[in-house]
C-alpha cells in the first residue's frame, strides 16, 4: 500500500545515498461538472485506504474537490465534502432561466449566468482562506482567456481561484486575478498531469471524473452532443499525457465509471455516482491497482456486450484466452518498474 507519508527510494541501478530522492505524491482532480460527484466516492476510498498525498492539483470541478481536501485531507473531511456534493443543486451553482438564456443570445452579455450561486456555495465552506495556508500544498489551475495558456494558482483567494478554474466560457463570467482575466481550467488542462509533473511529484494517482461512452446510445440534443465530443476530446488528451510523462512520473489512474449515463449539468444524481465510484474504487484497490500503470479501458475506444456490461471496476488485464470487449493498455517503462 501506498505510504501516507514521503518516502526515501533509490535510483534504479544506484544504491548510493546520494542517489536517493525523496517521493512526493500528488492527487489530480479532473474537470467535469456534476460529474465532480465521482471524484468524491473515488477520494473517500483513497482516504479510507490510508492515502494522503504531498500536494493537490484541481481544474475546473476539480478544483472545488481539491480545494476542499486539501483544507480537510482526512476522513471527517471527505465525509463533510461528500455531504456537500449529495445535497447540491443545479439551481445553487447553474441557475439559469429562459430570461438568462435571452439575454446572451441578444448580446447583452458574454455569459448564461452570473457565479453569484457558486461564489456563494464556496464562500460558506472557505471563507476568506488562502490557497497558500491549505492543509496540504495546493495548486488550481485556470485559462488566461486571451492567450489560453495554462495559470496555476498556488496563492491567494481559495474562493476566487477556484471560481476562476470553474468558470465555463460562456456559462460563468471571467474572474480577474493579477490583471489577467481567467477561465475554466479545463479549456487549457483538464486533467493536469503535465502541471504535476512540473511542480516535482514523482508519484501521481489520477481522479477523472468521467468520459462518454460510444456504445451506451446515440446522444440527444446539442448538450449531449457537445458533451459528448467534449469528452473524447479529453479522454483522448489524458490517454496523450500519461503516455508523455509515463517517464516522469508513477501514475495511477482510478478506473472512470462506464457506462455513463448522466449529463454534467445533472446535479439530481450525484449520491449515485458517489456510491458507484466508491464500489469501483475498492475494487481497484484491492487488485492492487496503485501500483499498476495502465490505462483504464474506459479512455480507450471500446464496446460493451452482454457479457461485459461495464468496465468501471477495470482492475486488471483479462487472463489469457479470454475474450473481453475492451483492453487498457500498458504505459510503463520497459521494464515496467514502479517508483
Amino acid at each position: 500500500m501506498l505510504s501516507a507519508r514521503p518516502h526515501v527510494h533509490d535510483s534504479v541501478g544506484d544504491k548510493t545515498p546520494a542517489a536517493k530522492i525523496m517521493e512526493k505524491t500528488a492527487f489530480v482532480f479532473a474537470g467535469g461538472g456534476s460529474l465532480g460527484a465521482i471524484e468524491v466516492g473515488m477520494l473517500r476510498e483513497l482516504v479510507s485506504w490510508g492515502l494522503v498525498p504531498e500536494m493537490v492539483v484541481g481544474a475546473s470541478a476539480g478544483a472545488i474537490n481539491g480545494a476542499y481536501f486539501a483544507c480537510n485531507p482526512h476522513v471527517e473531511g471527505t465525509a463533510k465534502l461528500e455531504t456537500l456534493w449529495r445535497s447540491i443543486t443545479r439551481a445553487e451553482v447553474l441557475p439559469w432561466s429562459w430570461r438568462s438564456m435571452l439575454g446572451m443570445i441578444a448580446g447583452n452579455r458574454g455569459h448564461l449566468v452570473e457565479s453569484l450561486g457558486l461564489k456563494r456555495l464556496l464562500s460558506r465552506h472557505f471563507g476568506e482562506s488562502r490557497v497558500e495556508d491549505a492543509a496540504l500544498p495546493l495548486h488550481v489551475v485556470a485559462t488566461d482567456m486571451h492567450t489560453g495558456a495554462e495559470v496555476v494558482l498556488s496563492s491567494g483567494n481559495i474562493v476566487s481561484a477556484v471560481l476562476a478554474s470553474a468558470a465555463i466560457p460562456g456559462v460563468f463570467p471571467p474572474v480577474e486575478m493579477d490583471g489577467r482575466k481567467l477561465i475554466d481550467g479545463g479549456v487549457a488542462n483538464n486533467t493536469p498531469v503535465s502541471t504535476a509533473v512540473r511542480l516535482g511529484a514523482t508519484r501521481i494517482i489520477v481522479l477523472p471524473a468521467g468520459f462518454a461512452c460510444a456504445e451506451r446510445r446515440p446522444p440527444r440534443g446539442a448538450m449531449e452532443h457537445a458533451f459528448n465530443a467534449l469528452s473524447l476530446l479529453v479522454a483522448r488528451q489524458l490517454v496523450h499525457d500519461l503516455e508523455r510523462w509515463r517517464d516522469h512520473a508513477h501514475i495511477a489512474v482510478v478506473p472512470p465509471l462506464c457506462p455513463l449515463d448522466i449529463s454534467p449539468y445533472d446535479y439530481t444524481r450525484c449520491g449515485e455516482l458517489i456510491d458507484r465510484a466508491a464500489e469501483a474504487t475498492v475494487a481497484w484497490l484491492r487488485a492492487d491497482g496503485l501500483s499498476s500503470r495502465r490505462v483504464p479501458g474506459a479512455l480507450e475506444p471500446h464496446s460493451h456486450d452482454a457479457e461485459h456490461p461495464a468496465c468501471s471496476a477495470d482492475i486488471g488485464v483479462p487472463s489469457s484466452g479470454t475474450p473481453h470487449a475492451h483492453h487498457g493498455h500498458d504505459h510503463s517503462t520497459p521494464h515496467g518498474g514502479v517508483h
